[in-house]
């Protein structure tokens, strides 16, 4: 093996791995390269990188009677395995094509394009047959191979045979080693620091999860607030946290002093946030106490300002103190955000809950207050299990989840329109799936035309949801629910229908009976009873459950129930 041959190919292979690290470190590309599904643009993004390192690879090599000794397939067989079969055929084809235009007029850049093209085909064709654990050998195996088509091609093709074998007996053994262990080794630092994200943002997801555990049962009395800030400092390492409404503090807690430090609002920071909305970093590099929080800790370096929002309406703020200015990071000011949005969620829960606990005025209400008020509860419980190995997954899980809450907290008083109240439906169900997985399938023969047609709010999840957790959870197969809503004279038809263990005769007895179990499905009964004089028609099929009501046509596009 000739040695200063070798040496040049590792000293352009470090160039190669520097060049995709430092690619990997923005976050567009880092989201680029993780990705399940691209967009056309997105790989286009990725075809153009690694045809640029392939073509670096190119002209970074060193000329030999001719031949280039480069790392070219390093970027064409590393773009096919990580981007996917076109970023592969594009490097592959766009770096071969620039081989032919820098020939030099010798016999070997024919063959090599040849050999770059088929390694752009090569990688698009194993791409689908690789895994996180296999691409890297895969990686040294193709590199080997595409190497070695490139020598027999040199020897094949070239008019002066004993002119390509000594070419090939001088490069063959460093082409074929860096260029082999080049791709296994930029493949290893990608997939290393995609690990590292996955396993940070699996981490971060944890720790809301963990604190959104521990702070749900305070939120129902406002008392119980300053448990909550307690719970939120003890777990980011922060010296203290404080809740504000517009006016004053409303709870707090602070590492060094219990006591009370319930105060009217002192700071124009706060001030600024709830005017603006928007979030605020104050850092002292003075060694002094930020906005004289000194009855709070005399040793505060930074802090954290969030708004609160009730509905579209700044309501308050959340602030975080530290101890230095290096705890506020971007990993950890996106979790505080979403801790943020998490308490806005559960203070409208929790003053929703006290109004329709105060407000009963009138039996709709009352009945409208009992829908499933601990969804939030189950879902958390089947996160836990799911973020670990899938937080990508699981951030979709909590946007649905969101959907979910807010879908509840601003329509559960009000007609909505019926596609609205069909998302409602869709992101339940894949709540649901991401526990129950491929048991439960949803079948809808709707009529297009009524999709803005208004209905009374959370009328058809419940009556899902009842069918999925009585019906088709007790089947070890599982199931389907079929929705179908139709337009008839009088109004709407809807009729919800499943294959399930079938729904119990004394369930259908009992439904015009006290609400103390089947909470969901008497709450539907009773609400279309005070709405249209006539509630839920249930009957027991052979297999299954099939549930009909109507919605009157003098009601539909009504003022909303107020």
């Amino acid at each position: 093996m000739n040695v200063s041959f070798l040496s040049h190919l590792i000293s352009n292979l470090g160039y190669s791995i520097t060049i995709a690290f430092l690619f990997t470190k923005i976050n567009k590309a880092n989201v680029l390269l993780r990705a399940e599904k691209r967009e056309t643009k997105d790989i286009i993004i990725l075809a153009f990188f690694f045809s640029m390192l392939a073509i670096i690879g190119t002209y970074v090599g060193l000329d030999f009677q001719g031949s280039i000794l480069n790392t070219r397939n390093i970027g064409v067989i590393s773009g096919g395995l990580l981007g996917g079969p076109y970023v592969g055929f594009i490097a592959g084809l766009s770096s071969a094509i620039h081989r032919v235009i820098i020939s030099k007029g010798t016999g070997t850049s024919i063959p090599c394009a040849i050999a770059t093209f088929l390694g752009g085909l090569l990688s698009a064709f194993f791409y689908f047959k690789s895994t996180a654990k296999n691409r890297i050998y895969l990686g040294f195996i193709l590199g080997f191979i595409v190497e070695n088509i490139s020598m027999g091609l040199i020897l094949l093709l070239a008019k002066d045979y004993i002119f390509a074998k000594n070419i090939v007996n001088n490069i063959y053994l460093p082409m074929v080693f860096t260029n082999a262990l080049g791709i296994s080794i930029l493949i290893l630092i990608v997939q290393d620091i995609h690990e590292k994200s996955e396993i940070s943002a699996g981490k971060q997801a944890k720790l809301a999860l963990d604190i959104a555990n521990k702070t749900l049962p305070f939120f129902r009395e406002s008392e119980s607030l300053s448990s909550v800030c307690k719970i939120i400092a003890l777990s980011l390492g922060a010296k203290a946290a404080v809740i504000t409404d517009r006016e004053k503090v409303i709870a707090g807690f602070s590492i060094e002093k219990h006591q009370n430090i319930l105060s009217p609002i002192r700071s124009e920071n706060t001030r600024k946030v709830l005017k603006t909305g928007e979030i605020l970093v104050v850092s002292n590099d003075k060694d002094k106490n930020i906005e004289d929080f000194s009855y709070i800790s005399k040793n505060i370096k930074s802090c954290i300002i969030l708004p609160l929002h009730e509905k579209d309406i700044i309501s308050g703020t959340l602030k975080i103190f530290f101890d230095t200015t290096e705890k506020i990071t971007e990993q950890n000011r996106y979790l505080i955000i979403g801790l943020s949005n998490l308490i806005s969620t559960q203070m409208e829960i929790s003053k929703i809950e006290k109004l329709l606990s105060l407000v009963k005025h009138s039996e709709l209400k009352a009945l409208q207050s009992q829908i499933n008020p601990h969804f939030l509860f189950n879902a958390l419980n089947t996160l836990a299990s799911y973020i670990r190995t899938k937080p990508e997954k699981a951030r979709d899980f909590i946007i649905d989840l969101s959907n979910y809450l807010r879908y509840n907290l601003n329509n559960n008083l009000n007609n909505v329109e019926l596609i609205k109240e069909l998302q409602q439906v869709n992101s339940y169900l894949r709540i649901e799936k991401a526990r129950f997985g491929d048991k439960l399938n949803i079948i809808y023969e709707i009529d297009e035309a009524l999709y803005n047609t208004e209905v009374p709010s959370l009328i058809i999840q419940p009556l899902v949801e009842n069918s999925i957790k009585h019906g088709l959870l007790k089947k070890r197969e599982g199931g389907f629910v079929k929705i179908i809503i139709k337009k008839i004279e009088a109004g709407l038809a809807i009729n919800i229908v499943d294959n399930g263990i079938g729904i119990e005769q004394s369930i259908i007895d009992n439904l015009d009976k006290e609400i103390n179990e089947n909470i969901g499905l008497k709450n539907v009964h009773q609400r279309l009873k005070l709405l249209y004089g006539k509630g839920l028609n249930i009957k027991r099929l052979e297999r299954g459950t099939e549930i009909k009501f109507e919605i009157l046509s003098e009601k539909l596009g009504g003022k909303k129930n107020d």
